[in-house]
C-alpha cells in the first residue's frame, strides 16, 4: 500500500482578509483561518487541458505543462466520460463528432476543446427516449475510451502539484482528528457515491489501516449500479469490515401511498431508509461507545452543506447522535475528487460514466431534468413506474392536471399532508377538563397499552403502584425529586372512540409540560416508524420494534431532547410530513 508523507507546510486561507497564512488564527484579522485556498479552472489551448490554480499562485495563468499562458474556463468541471459524450453527440445530432476531443462538463455546459456548448435543460422534455436508446446502441461498438485516456493522463500530470496538496492536507487532517478514537471507533460512511469512495480511500491509506468499518446504506432506491460497486467495493476491499444498513421492514411504495411521496422539502426517506438504519447498525456495533465517522460531505455540494463545519458534533447538526463526524474533502470541488480517482486509478461507481453527476436515490424529489432523463434512458421501467405513482397520487389528493403537475414537477415542491387521509394523525385533539385544573382529554387513535405508557419515560419514573387502581391510573414521578407531576387516566370522551385523560401537577410551567405531553400523543397517534427517534437519541433508548415505539427505562437519561422541538418540530417528524395548509 502507497504511504504519503507531508511534503510541504499546510497552508491556511483567510476569508476576510483574502490571504493565505501558516497559522490557524489570521494574524491580522483574528479569526479562524481555512484550508481552502480559492481555486479556479484555466484552460491551456496548446495542451487542450484544464489546470487548476489556487488564487494564491503567482503565475496563476501559466500552464505548468508548456508555460504558455491560459485563459479563464470555470470554478468547476467534470469529465465527460465515452459513455457520456456518445450520449451529448446524439442529441445535438453528431454521432461520434467529438471522439478525438476534449470534453468536460460544468452543469449544462460543456466544454469540447476548451469551446462552451449549453444543452438546454427543456431539451430534455422534448426528444423522444427509445430513438435515443436506438442510437446508442447503434454506435456503442464504436465508442472506446483510447483518446480519453490520452486525454486524462495529460490532466493527471498539468494538476499533480495540486493533487499533491489536496492529499497531504486531507491526510494530515484524518490523523489529527483520528488521534483521540481507536481504531476500532472509527467509522467510514459508504454510500456508493464518488465523494465517499475518495473518503474511503484516504482514510483507509492515511490510518495504514484496510480493516476499517465502512457501513454501507443502502436505501433500496440505489441505482443498481451503485448496488453493482457496492458489491465490487466489498470484493476489491476484503480486510474491510463492510457492513449493510437497510431497512427491511418498509416498503418505500407503500410509503408513499400512505403519507405521500417525498418532496424537497419532506424528504422522510432519508430518515426511514438512510438515517435510522444506519443507527441502529452503529448501536449494535458500538452500543454506548462514541465514535468518530469519516464522511464525504462538500460544502460546494449545496446551500444547506455550505453551512455544515467540517468537524461536528453538535447535537442540533449531527443526524445521528453518540458520534462525532468529519469530512476531509469538505472544500474540495468536483474536478479534485475527479483528479484523484482518476490519478490514484481508484474504481468507482460507473453510473457517472453515463453522466450522473450524483448517484443517491434514483428517484429523489432533488433530481434534476437531466438526472431523470438518464433515467428514462439506462433505467426505463423504474422510471415509468414512479411517474404512474405519481400520477395516481395526484389524482388521488385531487390535482386537476395530474400528468402536467407531475412532469413538470410541481410535486417536488409539494409540502404537508393536503389531500392525504394520513394527515388526520397528526392532529393533536383534546379538552380541556372542566372538573380539574390542568387536566386535558386526548384523542387518540387506538386503545391504551403498555407503550402508550412508555411513553412517557423521559418525562419521569413510572409508578404504577400510586396510581388509583379502580380508574386504571398511572403516575409518573419527577425523576430528581420523586414528587408526582403527571396522571395518566383511561378515559371516555364524546366523540373519541380512544381518549386518555393527563393532569399535571407540582410543575411551575403546566402548559410547556402539556406542550410536551401532546408531543407523544402526536407520537402514539401518527408514528410511519420513520426511525428519526431512534437516531435522535444519544443513549439508545428509543427503539421501533413492530410497529411499537419502545422506550428503555434503564437507557433513558430524561435528557427530554426527543419531546424539545429544538431538536424534533412538533414533537415527530411526522407532524412536518402531514401538517395540512389551509
Amino acid at each position: 500500500m502507497r504511504k504519503w508523507k507531508i511534503r510541504r507546510c499546510i497552508v491556511l486561507w483567510c476569508k476576510d482578509c483574502n490571504r493565505e497564512t501558516n497559522e490557524e488564527i489570521c494574524e491580522l484579522c483574528g479569526k479562524h483561518t481555512e484550508p481552502d485556498i480559492p481555486v479556479m479552472i484555466y484552460w491551456c489551448e496548446h495542451c487542450k487541458t484544464p489546470i487548476i490554480r489556487e488564487a494564491n499562485k503567482i503565475d496563476i495563468d501559466i500552464c505548468p505543462l508548456c508555460k504558455g499562458e491560459t485563459r479563464y474556463m470555470a470554478s468547476d468541471l467534470r469529465p465527460v466520460f465515452p459513455e457520456e459524450r456518445l450520449l451529448l453527440e446524439i442529441l445535438v445530432a453528431k454521432p461520434l463528432a467529438y471522439k478525438e476531443k476534449t470534453v468536460w462538463v460544468a452543469n449544462n455546459r460543456y466544454y469540447i476543446d476548451g469551446k462552451a456548448k449549453v444543452v438546454p435543460i427543456n431539451l430534455f422534455k422534448k426528444l423522444d427516449v427509445s430513438n435515443i436508446v436506438a442510437e446508442i446502441e447503434n454506435y456503442k461498438s464504436e465508442n472506446n475510451y483510447d483518446f480519453f485516456n490520452d486525454t486524462i493522463e495529460r490532466f493527471v500530470f498539468a494538476n499533480r502539484e495540486h493533487l499533491n496538496y489536496l492529499i497531504d492536507e486531507a491526510t494530515h487532517f484524518i490523523k489529527e482528528t483520528a488521534t483521540e478514537y481507536p481504531s476500532e471507533n472509527i467509522v467510514v460512511s459508504f454510500s456508493g457515491g464518488k465523494d465517499s469512495t475518495v473518503t474511503a480511500d484516504l482514510t483507509v491509506r492515511a490510518l495504514s489501516n484496510p480493516s476499517v468499518v465502512h457501513i454501507f446504506g443502502d436505501t433500496t432506491l440505489e441505482f443498481p449500479l451503485t448496488t453493482e460497486y457496492a458489491q465490487r467495493f466489498r470484493k476489491n476491499n476484503p480486510k474491510a469490515i463492510f457492513k449493510v444498513a437497510k431497512n427491511k421492514e418498509q416498503d418505500f411504495y407503500s410509503v408513499c401511498d400512505d403519507i405521500g411521496p417525498p418532496a424537497r422539502m419532506l424528504r422522510w426517506c432519508c430518515s426511514m431508509f438512510k438515517t435510522g438504519p444506519i443507527t441502529r447498525v452503529l448501536n449494535s456495533l458500538y452500543l454506548d461507545t462514541n465514535i468518530l465517522t469519516f464522511y464525504g460531505i462538500r460544502k460546494s455540494e449545496s446551500v444547506s452543506r455550505s453551512k455544515y463545519n467540517r468537524v461536528e458534533d453538535n447535537a442540533e447538526a449531527v443526524k445521528i447522535q453518540k458520534q462525532k463526524v468529519a469530512s476531509p474533502i469538505f472544500s474540495w470541488k468536483d474536478i479534485d475528487i475527479w483528479l484523484y480517482i482518476l490519478s490514484e486509478n481508484v474504481d468507482f461507481n460507473d453510473a457517472y460514466r453515463l453522466g450522473y453527476d450524483r448517484v443517491g436515490c434514483w428517484c429523489c424529489p432533488n433530481n434534476n431534468e437531466r438526472a431523470q432523463f438518464l433515467s428514462r434512458i439506462y433505467m426505463p421501467q423504474q422510471s415509468e413506474k414512479w411517474r404512474n405513482f405519481l400520477i395516481d397520487f395526484a389524482k388521488k389528493v385531487g390535482k386537476p392536471d395530474p400528468e402536467i403537475y407531475i412532469d413538470s414537477g410541481k410535486w417536488k415542491a409539494r409540502q404537508g399532508g393536503n389531500g392525504v387521509s394520513a394527515a388526520e394523525d397528526v392532529k393533536i385533539r383534546f379538552t380541556n377538563c372542566t372538573a380539574e385544573d390542568n387536566a386535558k382529554v386526548y384523542k387518540l387513535s387506538r386503545p391504551i397499552d403498555d407503550s402508550f405508557v412508555g411513553m412517557f419515560i423521559p418525562f419521569g419514573k413510572i409508578a404504577n403502584e400510586l396510581g388509583r387502581k379502580m380508574i386504571n391510573e398511572t403516575i409518573i414521578l419527577d425523576i430528581k425529586t420523586n414528587v408526582p407531576i403527571i396522571s395518566i387516566q383511561p378515559f371516555s370522551q364524546e366523540g373519541y372512540d380512544f381518549s386518555v385523560k393527563i393532569k399535571t401537577m407540582n410543575v411551575a410551567k403546566h402548559d410547556d409540560l402539556q406542550r410536551m405531553i401532546g408531543y407523544q400523543i402526536r407520537k402514539y397517534n401518527a408514528c410511519r416508524k420513520c426511525l428519526k427517534c431512534e437516531s435522535l437519541c444519544r443513549f439508545g433508548a428509543i427503539s421501533i420494534t413492530g410497529d411499537e415505539y419502545r422506550i428503555n427505562s434503564d437507557k433513558c437519561r430524561h435528557c427530554k431532547m426527543c419531546v424539545s422541538a429544538k431538536y424534533l418540530n412538533g414533537g415527530c417528524m411526522m407532524d412536518k410530513y402531514l401538517k395540512t395548509k389551509k
